[in-house]
């Protein structure tokens, strides 16, 4: 049990996007916390296994493309043999591009939606079985405050990321009474590959900056308290709230702050 209350002995997790960011965070964090197993789950498998690598023998590197269903199922038949179960999966893999509607191939499209949206679909159909079989089982679904509020530039990101706030908060409803909890982790800016810090939206749009350990024990603690939501710094509440009690001033905000970040394009 961790100093959050949350028994992870003998837990078996799996993080997609494993082998950095916020995925290598959560891979080190559940490891810590007692995990019993961690699959390090990663298209790159160099980096799976470099972070697989630091967990000892409680870490699995998987290759696996988490946008193709059976490569996914593939994945998890690898920790079920491995490991015997899974109890955590924390759907965590995510592409972004900055671009406008106009801009943005539909081919980006299709992959984003493959990667930031189907990829949690596959996941979830592939270990809900088990885990409802046991009747307990945690699923984490990493989204962002672009999927609650929205994102300049990054349309089909932003887009992509309402979807999997859709599922996560279906998944709540539909599974919490039958064992399964589900979290949804909206972060702010967070200091990651992804994210380019010297950028003028991460200097004026993205928020307080957090680092990726930071926000996986954020995680462990809404798992500890079964928290649905998962916020990386007070403001993002006040904003949340803000859009809701007056979508319209919200939106003119927006605006303005739009045109400030892409002068000539509004």
């Amino acid at each position: 049990m961790n100093e959050t209350g949350l028994d992870l002995d003998g837990k078996v997790c799996i993080v997609t996007g494993g082998g950095s960011g916020i995925g290598a965070a959560l891979c080190r964090a559940l490891t810590a916390a007692g995990a019993a197993g961690v699959a390090v789950v990663d298209r790159n498998l160099a980096g799976a296994e470099a972070v697989a690598a630091e967990l000892g023998d409680r870490g699995l590197a998987i290759g696996c493309d988490v946008g193709d269903e059976a490569d996914v199922n593939r994945m998890v038949d690898a920790v079920m043999d491995r490991f015997g179960r899974v109890d955590v999966l924390c759907n965590n893999a995510g592409i972004a591009n900055d671009g406008d509607i106009m801009a943005t191939p539909i081919g980006v499209w299709d992959q984003q939606w493959q990667v930031n949206v189907m990829a949690h679909v596959y996941a979830v159909r592939a270990v809900l079985p088990h885990m409802l079989e046991r009747g307990s089982g945690i699923i984490e679904h990493t989204a962002s405050m672009a999927g609650i509020l929205t994102s300049h530039g990054a349309c089909t990101y932003a887009t992509t990321k309402h979807a999997v706030v859709g599922l996560a908060e279906w998944l709540s409803i539909s599974y919490h009474d039958r064992g399964i909890r589900v979290h949804l982790l909206a972060p702010l800016g967070v200091n990651t590959p992804m994210l380019d810090t010297s950028s003028d939206f991460a200097r004026n749009a993205a928020g307080p900056i957090r680092e990726a350990d930071e926000v996986a024990q954020q995680v462990l603690d809404a798992f500890a308290e079964e928290r649905f939501l998962v916020l990386t710094d007070p403001i993002a509440q006040t904003w949340i709230e803000r859009k809701t009690a007056d979508p319209e001033r919200w939106l003119v905000g927006m605006r303005r702050l739009q045109a400030r970040l892409f002068p000539g394009r509004s």
